[in-house]
């Protein structure tokens, strides 16, 4: 059966539900974030805030705040990569599962520079809370094409350097791809469910385009990256 990509998906994903706690939710948060170090979706975003922060002195503090942390394993990839390049990052998480936070939290005891705050992202994005790079990794398919529009407005406003976006193609044969994945990774249920649903409500380059109009951006750069990504980086200064 053919694959239908034309629209977004408007199909919920059962991790949508901010409620849902256990095991199940467990082994979904850290198999989505093997698959995406396997796949360099990681680098993906590394090399966004790479791009952002070429000009500054290494001394420089530098905020993050990653939307819809997950795990917190994107957060963790940037305290190493901190560390080793000898550079000043501080990191924040946010998600609306508190179970999440917990998990991120538990998996990050040995990061002094990491902080997590279960908290809706609409919300917390209004608070006066000092950030250089906002980032959105394979969190932006989750909203609707008007709460992407209200979201971005509202990181414009509180990331002083820029926002790394980076999110899935909405392609049939990354579906088809995904779906082989699926066994090689042995994922349950709702990690298989959910990953299918994510693509059908990923991206096409038309589709960043017009939100890019939308906002009214005046720089930044979307890019096609392996595999079956886009990385959207937004300046705002």
């Amino acid at each position: 059966m053919s694959v239908d990509t034309t629209y977004r998906s408007t199909a919920p994903e059962i991790m949508d539900d901010f409620a849902m706690e256990g095991e199940i939710l467990r082994d979904a948060l850290d198999k989505i974030a093997s698959i995406n170090q396997l796949l360099g979706g990681n680098k993906v975003t590394l090399d966004g805030i790479k791009s952002l922060i070429d000009s500054k002195p290494k001394q420089e503090v530098i905020r993050i705040t990653d939307i819809g942390c997950g795990n917190g394993d994107m957060l963790r990839t940037l305290a190493d990569y901190a560390k080793s390049q000898g550079l000043h990052f501080i990191l924040k998480g946010i998600d609306a599962n508190s179970f999440t936070i917990k998990h991120a939290e538990s998996l990050s005891t040995s990061y002094p520079n990491i902080s997590y705050s279960c908290s809706d992202i609409f919300q917390d994005l209004n608070k006066d809370e000092p950030c250089d790079i906002m980032l959105c990794t394979l969190t932006l398919h989750h909203f609707k094409d008007e709460e992407i529009i209200d979201l971005l407005e509202n990181i414009k406003k509180s990331a002083k350097m820029g926002i790394v976006i980076n999110d899935l193609q909405r392609s049939a044969l990354a579906y088809r791809l995904f779906q082989a994945l699926c066994y090689v990774f042995r994922l349950n249920d709702m990690s298989r469910e959910d990953g299918l649903v994510s693509i059908l409500r990923g991206f096409k380059r038309a589709d960043l385009i017009k939100y890019s109009k939308q906002l009214n951006l005046k720089s930044g750069s979307i890019k096609w990256k392996w595999a079956f990504r886009y990385q959207w980086i937004i300046k705002t200064i």
